[in-house]
């Protein structure tokens, strides 16, 4: 059964939140722009990663970072003002020095991408945006890290392992097994503290009432969510200005873009997630649920299985030596 491990993991960077800090916290970070709440992230919270599936708005943060990366280069690389300067410019002079050697220390005048990014590879993604992961590569010269389900490769080892239309049959064990613990197997070999999402408000169900910074439940992982305020029209507006690539899906009526199975285009500008999963009620895949609670349910369903399969096979073994197969309760 895939598990991921946990047992090594470092103390909670949010065990230093209590919930009057992180309130405090919140409400500083409302205040400021997703470029300024991102640059204050990169120097605040050790640990942090980026995880995305190429959406609209994880491109933005995509190219947010990667902008203010630039910038610090840039103030890495700047020499101090001659030693003639008066005393205060000379005080302003070594704060300067200072922050670039923050910055330098950091590793942030090196040419590498400041943020791990992940890409959570369920094997039933659109070949659109498995063509925009290599492109955003190429744009940005990302090193990008990729999480597949385990021992899956392709999609023909995982139905091998768990048969056809798993997310038909058996969506927890589905979410569970292609995105929550590559992700969270993610999460253990970086060393991951801290998640950069792309969660907004405006995405409504469950993101309704996001804040810009969170703490898992169960895990303690911290999540930010740099746009959290933002609207689909100024996601767009920004992919466009500043020229981002983007899937080629959205000009097709797509708006929120999953796995190619449970994934429509939409006309409702209300909702933009409402090509998602239609017919059920359902509005998350479960990274952004309680990882424990969906392990358990993922472990219970798995019982339930091996139950009923061990039944089937006792009955079939019986029928063969020609006895009266009894009933089973597996419940």
């Amino acid at each position: 059964m895939p598990e991921s491990t946990t047992n090594s993991s470092p103390a909670p960077l949010s065990a230093a939140f209590t919930p009057a800090h992180l309130k405090f916290l919140n409400a500083k970070l409302e205040k400021l722009s997703p470029e300024k709440i991102l640059e204050w992230a990169m120097i605040s919270l050790p640990g942090l990663i980026q995880t995305t599936a190429f959406g609209p708005t994880g491109l933005v943060i995509l190219d947010m970072i990667n902008r203010i990366h630039i910038d610090q280069q840039a103030a890495a690389n700047v020499h101090p003002t001659p030693a003639s300067s008066s005393a205060s410019e000379d005080e302003e002079d070594d704060e300067a020095t200072s922050e670039q050697k923050r910055f330098q220390k950091s590793g942030y005048n090196t040419r590498r991408h400041p943020v791990p990014l992940i890409f959570i590879d369920t094997l039933y993604h659109f070949q659109e945006t498995l063509g925009l992961a290599q492109r955003v590569q190429d744009h940005y010269n990302i090193p990008l890290k990729v999480y597949k389900p385990l021992n899956a490769e392709s999609t023909a080892d995982f139905e091998r392992e768990y048969g056809q239309n798993l997310w038909e049959t058996d969506d927890v064990s589905y979410d569970y097994l292609v995105k929550v613990e590559p992700g969270r197997r993610a999460y253990q070999e970086l060393g991951a503290q801290a998640v950069i999402s792309g969660r907004r408000r405006s995405q409504k169900g469950d993101r309704a009432k996001l804040e810009i910074l969170e703490v898992e439940k169960g895990t303690g992982l911290l999540k930010l969510n740099p746009l959290a305020t933002w609207s689909f029209q100024q996601v767009w507006t920004y992919l466009r200005a500043y020229q981002v690539p983007f899937n080629a899906l959205l000009d097709q009526g797509y708006r929120s873009i999953g796995d190619w199975h449970s994934t429509k285009p939409t006309s409702n500008l209300e909702d933009e997630r409402s090509g998602r999963w239609e017919g059920k009620q359902k509005t998350e895949c479960g990274l952004h649920v309680d990882y424990f609670k969906m392990r358990a349910e993922f472990q219970a369903t798995q019982k339930k299985k091996q139950a009923l399969l061990e039944a089937q096979q006792a009955a079939a073994q019986q029928q063969q030596q020609g006895q009266q197969p009894q009933a089973v309760d597996v419940c």
